[in-house]
């Protein structure tokens, strides 16, 4: 790929863009002319998260697809992925409840191969519709609504592995995030209430109903949080167990249905 323009850079480099180098040549590839270019350059210098002004974000080995506004996202969950990939097989029901963009799903579909049968859900208009693309190679079905509510009936009791990666950043906190997160994707995909746990706790009381015999609910949370977060799968019924990768600051409570 050609070098970008070195306007283009300069102006990346004052916007505070770190990697302005590496940026420029992803936004020269997404624009078909040097007016396009110009107007991607301007979204990003205003603080547009790069992922959403390209169009996609790379997650766990796929390109997926994003639209303004969708939660972005991050390289910590694919660590979810990985664990949630190591206890599938081929042909198991998957859900992913919050699912945003579908890339967790679309992710986990990707490394179990055909025959998975997958659901996921949102309450995010826009985010539902670019799951609806990102899964649709792996047959994934989306439902729009309030978290498990959507869901169909025949669902019940037959899921292998609810993924979850619910918002929990504390109402408090949100004003401390990053200004491409607290200014460029949907508060309903970042607060998680007062403690941060608002809807882990949901979560937790909805997962027993839908996973199957011996089936696992894996949830995104944070190394301060996780002793909670194992607490309301313990109250729910369900066997928890934590697990964290200090590399990419992940943290995943696994719960599992006797």
């Amino acid at each position: 790929m050609s070098l970008p323009p070195s306007p283009v850079i300069d102006r990346l480099r004052a916007a505070g863009c770190v990697f302005a180098e590496d940026e420029a040549r992803l936004l020269l590839a997404a624009a078909p002319d040097p007016a396009r270019l110009d107007e991607l350059v301007r979204l990003r210098c205003a603080g547009r998260p790069l992922e959403q002004v390209v169009g996609f974000a790379e997650f766990a080995g796929l390109r997926v697809a994003l639209a303004p506004g969708v939660f972005v996202p991050r390289r910590r969950s694919e660590f979810l992925v990985e664990r949630a990939a190591a206890l599938g097989r081929p042909g198991a029901v998957l859900l992913d409840l919050c699912c945003g963009s579908g890339a967790i799903g679309a992710a986990l579909a990707a490394r179990l191969g055909p025959g998975v049968e997958l659901h996921a859900a949102d309450i995010d208009p826009a985010a539902v519709a670019c799951a609806r693309r990102n899964l649709a190679p792996y047959g994934g079905r989306v439902h729009l609504g309030d978290l498990d509510a959507p869901l169909p009936p025949g669902l019940l009791g037959r899921v292998d592995l609810l993924l979850a990666n619910a918002p929990y950043v504390p109402t408090g906190e949100i004003p401390l995030l990053p200004p491409e997160a607290r200014d460029h994707e949907p508060a309903v995909a970042l607060d998680g209430g007062a403690d941060g746990l608002a809807v882990q706790r949901r979560v937790a009381a909805a997962a027993p109903r839908w996973l199957a015999p011996g089936g696992r609910v894996l949830v995104e949370t944070s190394a301060r949080q996780a002793p909670a977060t194992a607490a309301l799968l313990a109250a729910a019924g369900l066997d928890p167990r934590t697990e964290q990768d200090g590399e990419r600051d992940a943290t995943v409570v696994i719960g599992r249905r006797q």
